[in-house]
């Protein structure tokens, strides 16, 4: 996880929310497997409580762990407007020590992609195991990787996504670009911010860690986990080279 990752507007809660406010597709699976697995739950990198706010809504006991003040910040507005109790912890998913242990915890929405290295991932996954009663379940949801993003042209933009400035400066429009590096299987992306009349755009970096199908799956063997079922999206069609998705259920070994 780089430095810059949890500074600037990328990781700012309110242009967060905004930039993914059409994203519900895939609170209906989450609310599926606690009904699976059961309680307590623990979301490893919440952000603004875009899931973690709908499971408490259906009276679920859930707790939300992430790293930036920012997301934090919104996460805890959202809940206490809608007069929810969720706890809210800072913390860093590869260090955590909540002295308590869940049914089920997941890190949804491509986030295990900040975790770049063997280092990174080892002590995510410790804190994990630390964590999950011994009949507990582990949920990973990362897209399939797609070569043909991955080699695109370096010099040019693409587009991502528009909405309102949350401070009323006009219209965000973020486009991006990236570049593959094969050796460390991170894509550095960057993305540019064009706000309203601005002449000047912000560039934030968001740097992705590639987690090809089967070294996904080992990565969990060799760190004690033993996988229950891989889904290719969130209706839990089973995984194929095709699918968008990597949606992985595993327990401890």
């Amino acid at each position: 996880m780089s430095h810059t990752e949890g500074e600037g507007l990328l990781y700012n809660g309110r242009h967060y929310d905004l930039t993914n406010r059409d994203i519900v597709e895939d609170i209906p699976f989450y609310l599926n497997q606690v009904r699976k697995y059961g309680e307590p739950v623990l979301e490893l990198a919440c952000g603004t409580g875009r899931i973690t706010i709908p499971l408490a809504e259906q009276g679920i006991q859930i707790t939300g762990l992430d790293i930036t003040d920012s997301m934090l910040a919104q996460a805890k507005k959202k809940a206490a407007g809608k007069g929810l109790n969720i706890e809210w912890i800072k913390s860093d998913c590869r260090d955590f020590d909540l002295n308590q242990k869940f049914n089920l915890i997941f890190i949804p929405f491509n986030t295990i992609a900040h975790l770049h290295d063997q280092r990174d991932i080892e002590s995510c996954f410790s804190c994990v195991k630390r964590h999950l009663t011994d009949e507990g379940r582990f949920i990973i949801d990362i897209f399939n990787p797609r070569i043909d993003i991955l080699i695109r042209d370096p010099l040019k933009r693409y587009p991502v996504t528009e909405y309102p400035d949350p401070d009323g400066r006009g219209k965000v429009v973020i486009t991006e670009n990236n570049v593959y590096d094969r050796d460390t299987q991170i894509n550095r992306v960057k993305w540019y911010y064009h706000i309203g009349d601005r002449t000047e755009e912000a560039i934030e970096e968001l740097n992705m860690r590639i987690f090809f199908p089967q070294e996904l799956d080992l990565l969990l063997y060799y760190n004690g986990f033993t996988l229950e079922a891989k889904f290719g999206n969130y209706d839990e069609t089973p995984f194929i080279s095709s699918s968008p998705k990597q949606i992985v259920i595993c327990h401890k070994t």
